[in-house]
């Protein structure tokens, strides 16, 4: 709960009548008006406190009955020792049952909070089989999750039926589901019909695998070092990145997203921090030439150069410009979501400003990888400068890792995180759907159990677009013979849902 209210409930061991009359008639609100109401001002605790008792007392509530009835409280004997003991015990019950839900982040109460997982390659065996998808998005919504960021660009290629990589010749084979199905629309069918979104995710941006057919056929389209070199060492392990400055890679990004945007009901598309590229990149005769003709000078040796380090940022921020203009021509409220590292990480070493993509409305909700392994370092995230401004005006969720295959993630550590975030009224969205409740030492009830203690009650989001019906993609009616995808192993059964 919030520490505001907190610090209201024991004062003079008990509230006085007026602050239990007005948090009886603010009960009613909205949390997240709450929230805006009792944090707009960005006062200190004990000065907003002192702020609040004036300003009830000469507020003008208009005709508001129950407002009324607040005031004439004041005006009347004081009640028995008995009502007031029962009036507090009863504004104490309803916070601490609305306890995950008042939070003293600044976020406006128009902006709904993000409950998300990230549905990745790792969770293919249960997207593409019917049944399992079924299940999985059943659970979901019993747990009272609200987003789906679903992969659908990766390694060089499209998770779905795709004309772009057919013509390019960029796979040799279409994903499709163990049924033969299109298991991307029928997750975004599912999914609506549960009342959860489902936001595509270009999990690779800009990075590809350097014996990816995309890396072979265009190997010009590859940035490189100082040194020439062409790779670097990620989380995915050996990766090329492609230039983000050339117009043949941003007219094929572009035309994925346009795709995609096309040929399904998603609710909008999500790129994260792949779409970015690390600093010591840029080297290129491309950009080299580029850069000469628009600064006069070639690029500097020292890679973390402030100009130049700004320059290829704003060239990123400017492709963004582009593509969030595109996708709103195409499907008008699509929401642009994107995923990046905490932003002196991703400015500094990936050249992705993503704070001045949300300052020029590029960005519609930020979901903010925060990946640690305890609760010490993972709460100064919270609080930065940058996540309290993005607050303001979008929906804003930190990234917490549920757990990998080498390195379970403990229930007890991933309900403190996430208890951390709603404090300061932000939203949370795991990484990734398999390691929710598999991929753990802990008895899979168990993870269940403590994901709903997190989430009581539904936080549902607004769909923003009309419904689309879907656009035949390439190959829509299934040759026997079509090859469907990587084989995979049918994963365990879930447990029964869960009330």
């Amino acid at each position: 709960g919030s520490r505001h209210w907190n610090r209201g409930i024991g004062r003079a061991g008990g509230l006085h009548m007026q602050r239990n009359a007005e948090l009886l008639c603010r009960i009613g609100q909205h949390p997240g008006q709450l929230a805006a109401t009792h944090n707009a001002d960005g006062l200190p605790g004990s000065q907003r406190d002192a702020r609040q008792s004036s300003r009830f007392a000469s507020s003008s509530f208009g005709s508001d009955p129950i407002a009324f009835r607040v005031f004439t409280l004041r005006r009347r004997p004081q009640p028995p020792r008995w009502f007031l003991q029962g009036a507090t015990a009863l504004v104490g019950a309803v916070l601490v049952a609305l306890g995950p839900h008042l939070q003293v982040g600044a976020q406006p109460a128009s902006n709904p909070v993000i409950r998300g997982v990230w549905l990745t390659a790792n969770d293919m065996p249960a997207i593409r089989d019917r049944n399992r998808m079924q299940a999985a998005v059943a659970q979901l919504a019993a747990l009272h999750f609200n987003t789906i960021y679903a992969v659908v660009w990766n390694g060089g290629q499209a998770y779905y039926p795709s004309a772009v990589t057919e013509q390019r010749r960029l796979q040799e084979f279409t994903y499709r589901g163990l049924q033969g199905q299109d298991f991307l629309a029928e997750l975004i069918a599912e999914a609506h019909g549960r009342n959860i979104l489902v936001i595509p995710w270009f999990e690779f941006g800009f990075m590809a695998p350097p014996d990816s057919e995309l890396a072979r056929r265009h190997p010009d389209w590859l940035t490189q070092k100082r040194d020439g070199g062409r790779t670097s060492i990620s989380a995915a392990g050996e990766v090329a990145w492609l230039n983000p400055f050339r117009p043949e890679v941003q007219k094929l990004i572009l035309d994925l997203v346009l795709e995609v945007a096309g040929q399904y009901d998603g609710d909008g598309i999500q790129f994260d921090d792949h779409m970015s590229l690390p600093r010591e990149f840029g080297y290129d005769p491309f950009t080299t030439a580029l850069y000469k003709k628009e600064t006069g000078k070639l690029p500097p040796t020292n890679l973390e150069e402030p100009g130049w380090v700004k320059w290829r940022a704003d060239k990123i921020t400017d492709f963004m410009v582009q593509l969030r203009q595109a996708l709103q021509a195409r499907r008008p409220g699509s929401i642009v979501s994107i995923s990046p590292n905490y932003y002196d990480f991703a400015y500094k070493l990936q050249l992705q400003d993503w704070l001045e993509w949300v300052r020029k409305g590029i960005a519609d909700e930020v979901v903010i990888q925060i990946y640690r392994p305890d609760l010490e370092s993972f709460q100064p995230q919270l609080v930065k400068a940058e996540v309290q401004e993005i607050q303001k005006k979008i929906p804003v969720a930190m990234g917490i890792m549920s757990g990998q295959r080498n390195r379970p993630a403990p229930m007890a550590l991933i309900q403190a995180q996430v208890r951390a975030a709603q404090k300061q009224g932000l939203g949370v969205a795991f990484f990734y759907l398999e390691s929710l409740w598999n991929l753990s030492n802990e008895p899979m009830e168990k993870r269940i159990a403590g994901l709903q203690e997190l989430f009581p009650t539904p936080a549902p989001r607004q769909r923003k677009l009309a419904p689309q019906p879907l656009s035949p993609g390439p190959s829509q009616t299934v040759d026997p013979q079509q090859r469907l995808g990587p084989p995979v192993t049918p994963p365990p059964a879930l447990p029964a849902l869960q009330p």
